[in-house]
């Protein structure tokens, strides 16, 4: 995730990705390895619709048509930000056949479920994309662009309730309470309402439950196509193509956020294990299926594997940590 704003959030230097996407094997698995895991199944630790469940799935879909693997099982366990489906991937030890999709909000809501499991118990298998955040409203909604929203925004932020798709500590929730602060607002003036993934989520914002909706822009293109949303802004710090809408720096907004999402396996895995897994999740990543669907989804190239996926999280708990506190949240 990046983020920047003029205060004491530009030292935090939060969640930035340095460089391009570093490309590393990990584990030192390589093609010798295999990648067939009959009976593999991926756990969505929230509800359908939101974007675990699109990765999963569209990681599941492709592994099957490239020919890497056969019937790959996509299942949900939502459940406390993520935290729930966590608990039972660690309790799955030295299962081999099992992986979970999962991003930043995992990592915020282990902090603020305080969850007695947590990332650095399960095996890191890969982080496979970033993504910006969208600036979502229903097509009823009076606003039509960002510009308005904000000015209603900052005249009463306790009555604009926001809707997000990650618990306290996620993605959806970091976003609007940057937006907030570089707005002048305070963040803990924000009525941010969870909701257990982008599935729940949309339900809210169609019906005009909340003024506006953040979530990632893969989980929303179709509704935006249609017409059934309106984009009012991206997050990240450059236009996404394809999609009319500012990002927050147009805006006047001094600050920018991306999101990441990767996989990761149970603990008490063999080396064996681990690299079958991390050797599919790598050929998965060099397929044609899987650029396409990165292209398709708005998502960007962001793959690390093994080891170094594994100091990247231990990074990212602790830059959550601090900015959770920054933020006075």
């Amino acid at each position: 995730m990046r983020w920047r704003t003029p205060l004491a959030l530009l030292g935090a230097a939060l969640l930035v990705l340095v460089g391009p996407p570093l490309l590393t094997a990990g584990s030192g698995a390589d093609a010798d390895t295999g990648t067939r895991i009959p009976g593999l199944r991926f756990m969505v630790p929230n509800t359908p619709g939101g974007g675990y469940d699109i990765t999963a799935r569209t990681a599941a879909r492709n592994a099957e048509d490239a020919g890497l693997t056969p019937n790959v099982e996509v299942f949900n366990l939502p459940g406390a930000g993520g935290t729930v489906g966590l608990a039972r991937l660690v309790g799955e030890h030295g299962n081999g056949k099992l992986a979970m999709t999962m991003g930043l909000g995992v990592v915020g809501a282990v902090h603020t479920n305080k969850s007695p499991k947590t990332l650095a118990d399960a095996t890191p298998i890969a982080r496979l994309t970033e993504e910006q955040d969208i600036v979502v409203v229903s097509k009823d909604s009076p606003y039509r662009t960002i510009g308005q929203l904000l000015a209603d925004w900052r005249k009463n932020p306790g009555k604009m309730p926001v809707g997000g798709g990650s618990s306290p500590g996620g993605p959806d929730h970091l976003a609007p309470m940057l937006m907030a602060r570089a707005a002048g607002i305070a963040p803990k003036a924000v009525n941010y309402i969870p909701y257990d993934g982008g599935g729940e989520l949309l339900a809210s914002i169609l019906g005009d439950k909340v003024s506006f909706g953040v979530s990632g822009v893969g989980e929303y293109l179709d509704q935006i196509e249609s017409g059934e949303l309106r984009l009012l802004a991206v997050t990240g710090p450059k236009r996404v193509p394809g999609l009319d809408a500012p990002t927050l720096r147009e805006a006047g907004l001094d600050t920018e956020f991306t999101n990441w999402r990767g996989i990761v396996a149970p603990p008490g895995l063999t080396d064996a294990e681990r690299d079958r897994l991390i050797g599919l999740v790598r050929k998965l990543h060099d397929s044609p299926q899987w650029r396409d669907s990165m292209k398709k989804n708005g998502w960007d190239d962001a793959f690390l594997t093994g080891d170094a996926f594994g100091d990247f999280l231990a990074e990212q708990d602790e830059r959550v940590d601090t900015v959770l506190k920054e933020l006075g949240l």
